[in-house]
């Protein structure tokens, strides 16, 4: 698959080095410019790009950027992307440590994914925001492996839904169906499900426990 990433950090950094290991075409790109990513380039095989070529061709894209720096991405990202192609929102509203007071999240109630949405002007599938990087690389295991971790994927798209969960099962994880990105909120940061390292049974009943209101620790 010809995959995009927007941002080299913990989670693109990571999810760069398993993607081109399995096989992947990985274009990957950040704020500062493609000149800056020559090492995990080196490393990896990757692309590096600018941010405005990142989704050109893609069939699957994924945005790991900094919530604030949403806004600020390129308009028509996606407009070079291949037909049909799927956007990953891996990302995480944290007011106080990071992101500042959006209000779309905080006075209107949108779901993080929801509001990314918006900003994008695409339709996203919300995964790999509660996942440690390190586990990326160290914790995938084989289909049917007692200790194989999953992650909870929420869309709207069904399709574009289901081609994010069979990426993860390549990656080495289960997934648990999340429901749609209204019903996102409940692997949103303070969730049980957020940061949860287990299997299919636990994060399915971390999701049903999840409660609506955001913790005072994540609002701004």
């Amino acid at each position: 698959m010809k995959i995009g990433i927007i941002g080299a950090g913990n989670i693109g950094g990571n999810l760069t080095r398993r993607l081109t290991a399995l096989g992947h075409d990985v274009s990957v790109a950040n704020s500062r410019g493609p000149q800056t990513l020559t090492a995990l380039a080196e490393e990896t095989g990757a692309t590096p790009v600018p941010v405005e070529e990142a989704a050109r061709g893609a069939e699957l894209v994924v945005v790991t950027v900094p919530l604030k720096a949403v806004p600020g991405l390129p308009s028509g990202l996606f407009d070079e992307a291949a037909d049909g192609a799927v956007v990953v929102d891996t990302g995480n509203y944290y007011p106080r440590q990071r992101d500042g007071k959006i209000a779309g999240i905080e006075d209107e109630g949108l779901t993080e994914s929801r509001w990314t949405a918006q900003q994008l002007g695409h339709t996203v599938v919300k995964a790999f925001n509660g996942t440690y990087a390190q586990d990326l690389l160290d914790r995938h295991r084989p289909a049917g492996a007692p200790d194989r971790q999953a992650l909870p994927v929420a869309a709207d798209d069904a399709s574009a839904k289901q081609v994010v969960r069979d990426l993860i099962d390549e990656l080495g994880f289960d997934t648990v169906d999340a429901g749609s990105l209204d019903d996102s909120w409940r692997q949103q940061p303070g969730t049980p499900v957020y940061g949860l390292q287990e299997g299919v049974d636990a994060v399915t009943k971390a999701l049903a426990e999840a409660e609506r209101e955001r913790s005072a620790d994540f609002r701004a």
